[in-house]
Parts: structure tokens; C-alpha cells; sequence
């Protein structure tokens, strides 16, 4: 067994040992969903970093920007920064006012329970790409490391995550991130500093100028360029993970700061694998898939001691952002659906409950990340899958007391109806947008049938 695997299940063991120690303060559900609203703007701020700076801002963006340029870079780190800036801006103080357990609570008071139970069946699927996503990349690393076969390093990747969120609840989580964000930032910045100290500044120089592209000549069209920054920032600023860590601020204040801060950081620390990648045919050659370049440049130009680092800070962002998925993912399930078809559960069933949801999903994220493409392929999905209805619905329900249960039913249905068919019937260049309106378009329909009535 090599140093860097046997660096990687150390630091695996130590998050466990913190998720171990932290959920000896769980109580009740409040507790294991939400930590018991008690996080303050440290944690909030890496809790929301390190959720959204997963593998694909790390392997699948240095990837996609090695393969297309930066051209490549716009869900990452841009419009996921941007969505998190979004939410700062306006969402997190009226969400957080509304003193919620999920998102999907939102739904049931202002629409009623059959819009609520809607929501979560479209939101349950979105969690497990993401969740699948991170389990892949895990296994990735896990198999570059150790050289097993892929399917046995995934599969071992599945049972640690699912052991990991299981017992740990929210609160364990939130305080697994504040470690990841940490380590992740560290091993970054050293790989960049390497990097820059071996090749000098003047390698930025040797990049063609069509690399640069950013938005003019790259041969899409402006709508479809569009299409693709609208997936992230709105199909993922009402998303539960992102709303969930909002919520379980300490007050309103710590929630709007919280995400402010991580957006910047977001931006910020995402920039590196993008540079990384722009820099990946001057630094390593044959690299055959494009999400091996990130660990590829690793290989070539971090010292022995220091690759263990590396590996660790990507397992960093697997780790902070699969206990997310799975645990929002158990949220809905449990707390929205099965919880209130028993009244008399009591808090430690309800916990109980959540954390059989947890292992649940576990087991079916693992079997979407054995048959997946690729990392950035289940993350793409992940964002645009049923969330232009979801948008929709809840921008016009917390801001406005125009329409109800119909409108908003209307709007789920024709939004998840449009983007499937746009994205796998090939109708249209941009099926996101396309989605989205039509999405507003049945909730302004259906929102002012309800009036005429």
C-alpha cells in the first residue's frame, strides 16, 4: 500500500472520528438535519465553500477547461459563484425568516402538501447526481492511488460516504467542512505554487490565444452561452443543499454574511483548477481523459511529501459535498414524506428514520456513479433536472402572493416536461431557458385563471 492511499484513509479515518465525536450532541431531528440551528459565520461560511466545491469544480472543471479552453469555465467557478452571491443577495434572509426544516416545507405552506410532495420527488433525483458525482470521483482517486480496478474503488468509495453521513447529521457535516474547506484551500494553493515556482509566470505567455476565449470566439451562440451559465446560477440557488445551510444559520445576519463570504472564496480558490487546466497541454501530455489532468500535474510537479496533501484536499471536496447530497436527499424523504404519515413518531424515530433515508440513497447514488459518463456529465444533470420549475415556484411564492396550488403545480410539471424533452429529444439550442419560461409561463397562466375564478 502506497503513502498516498494510506494519506488518504487516515484522513478518511479522522473525518469519522469527527463525525463520531459531534453526533453524540444529536437530540432530536431539528439537531441531526439542521445542527440544531447553531451554526455561526465561520462554519456557514466553509459549510456552504466546501458543499458546493465538489469534484467537479476541482477534477471536472480542470478537465472540461484542458479539453475546450476557458471557454469551458463558465459553471465553474463563475456561475456557481454567482449563484451562491444570488442567494447572499436575495434569498437568504426571507428563507431563513420562514424557520424551516427543508425547502420543500416552504412549498407546503404556501401551496399545500401535494406541491410540496412534487418538489421533493423532483429535488430527491438532483441530490443523487450530485451525490453519484462525488462518489465516482472518489472512486477515481481511490483507483489512481492504489491501482485497483475502478468498480471495486467505487464501490468502497459508496461505503465509506454512506458510513460517514449516516451518523454524523448535520452538525458533523458542518464541522467536516470547516476541515475539508481548509484542507482543500491548502492543497490547491500548494499545487498552484509548485506549479508557478517550477515553470515560472511566463507559461501563462506560451497558452494560444484562442485558449483564452472567453466569451467571443468560441462559436456558440449567445443564447445557447446563456443556456449554460442559467443551469447553475438558477437551477441551483433554490437547490436544497444550498437552502438547507442557509437556514441553519444562528440568525439572518450570519446566513446573508455566510454566503457572501463563500462566494468569494468560491470564486477565488475555483480559480486554480481552471488555470490549471488552461495550463494542462504545456504541463503534462497524453493525458487521455481529460478529468485525469488535475491529478496528472499533481503527479508531475508536486514533491513526494507533498502529493499526499493533494490528494487529500480533493478528497476534501468529494467528502463535504457527498454528505450534503445524501443528507438533504434523507431530509426530503423523510421529514416531507414518511414522517407525517406516522404523527406519533417521536424525535430519536424520526432521527432513526433519516438515517435508514441515508443509507437508502447511498446505495442508489453508488449504483448511478458505477454506469455514469463522466463526473461533470452527472453534475450538469444534477443542475438542470426539474429545477426551472422549482425556480419558478419558489421566487414567485417568497416574493409575491400571486397564484396557488395549480399555478404551481402547472409550472413543476411544464418545466421539468420542457428541459426533458429539450435535452433528450434534441428540440432547441438552449432547452434550460426554454424551460424556465415556459415554466413561468404556465404559472402566470394557471396563477391568473385562479383570480378569475
Amino acid at each position: 500500500m502506497n503513502v498516498v492511499l494510506v494519506g488518504i484513509l487516515g484522513y478518511v479515518m479522522a473525518q469519522l472520528a469527527i463525525g463520531a465525536w459531534v453526533s453524540r450532541r444529536i437530540r432530536s431531528e431539528e439537531d441531526y438535519l439542521l445542527g440544531g440551528r447553531r451554526l455561526g459565520y465561520g462554519l456557514g461560511t466553509f459549510t456552504i465553500f466546501a458543499t458546493w466545491f465538489g469534484a467537479e469544480t476541482c477534477i471536472g472543471a480542470a478537465g472540461i477547461v484542458y479539453d475546450e479552453g476557458l471557454a469551458g469555465a463558465s459553471a465553474e467557478p463563475f456561475a456557481y459563484g454567482l449563484c451562491i452571491l444570488l442567494m447572499a443577495l436575495v434569498y437568504a434572509v426571507p428563507l431563513w425568516r420562514l424557520k424551516l426544516t427543508t425547502p420543500a416545507d416552504f412549498l407546503r405552506l404556501r401551496f399545500g402538501s401535494t406541491v410540496e410532495r412534487v418538489v421533493v420527488l423532483l429535488m430527491i433525483p438532483t441530490s443523487l447526481f450530485w451525490a453519484a458525482a462525488q462518489i465516482r470521483a472518489f472512486g477515481q482517486v481511490l483507483s489512481a492511488s492504489s491501482g485497483l480496478a475502478a468498480h471495486l474503488t467505487v464501490t468502497l468509495a459508496a461505503l465509506v460516504v454512506i458510513v460517514y453521513t449516516s451518523f454524523g447529521g448535520f452538525l458533523a457535516d458542518a464541522w467536516t467542512d470547516l476541515v475539508q474547506g481548509i484542507a482543500l484551500t491548502v492543497g490547491l494553493v500548494l499545487l498552484f505554487g509548485f506549479v508557478v515556482h517550477a515553470c515560472g509566470m511566463g507559461l501563462f505567455a506560451s497558452v494560444p490565444a484562442e485558449r483564452w476565449a472567453f466569451w467571443a470566439g468560441t462559436g456558440t451562440p449567445p443564447l445557447a452561452t446563456l443556456d449554460r451559465w442559467a443551469i447553475p446560477i438558477l437551477g441551483s440557488v433554490t437547490a436544497a443543499e444550498l437552502v438547507t445551510r442557509t437556514i441553519a444559520a444562528r440568525t439572518p445576519q450570519v446566513a446573508q454574511r455566510a454566503a457572501f463570504t463563500a462566494a468569494g472564496l468560491y470564486i477565488l480558490v475555483g480559480l486554480i483548477p481552471v488555470l490549471l487546466g488552461l495550463l494542462g497541454p504545456a504541463l503534462v501530455s497524453g493525458v487521455d481523459d481529460p478529468e485525469h489532468v488535475l491529478p496528472r500535474i499533481a503527479q508531475a510537479h508536486l514533491p513526494g511529501w507533498a502529493y499526499p496533501l493533494f490528494a487529500g484536499a480533493v478528497v476534501s471536496a468529494i467528502l463535504s459535498t457527498v454528505d450534503s447530497n445524501l443528507l438533504v436527499s434523507a431530509s426530503l424523504l423523510s421529514h416531507n414524506i414518511l414522517a407525517p404519515l406516522r404523527p406519533s413518531l417521536g424525535e430519536a424515530g424520526k432521527v432513526r428514520l433519516a438515517r435508514a433515508a441515508v443509507v437508502l440513497f447511498g446505495v442508489l447514488a453508488y449504483g448511478m456513479a458505477l454506469y455514469a459518463e463522466s463526473v461533470y456529465a452527472l453534475v450538469e444533470q444534477a443542475s438542470a433536472f426539474g429545477s426551472a420549475g422549482i425556480f419558478v415556484v419558489m421566487t414567485l411564492g417568497l416574493f409575491t402572493r400571486f397564484g396557488r396550488r395549480r399555478a404551481a403545480l402547472a409550472a413543476l410539471v411544464a418545466g421539468v416536461g420542457t428541459w426533458s424533452v429539450g435535452a433528450y429529444g434534441g428540440l432547441g439550442a438552449f432547452p434550460y431557458l426554454t424551460s424556465v419560461a415556459v415554466a413561468l409561463l404556465a404559472y402566470l397562466t394557471f396563477a391568473c385563471s385562479e383570480r378569475w375564478r
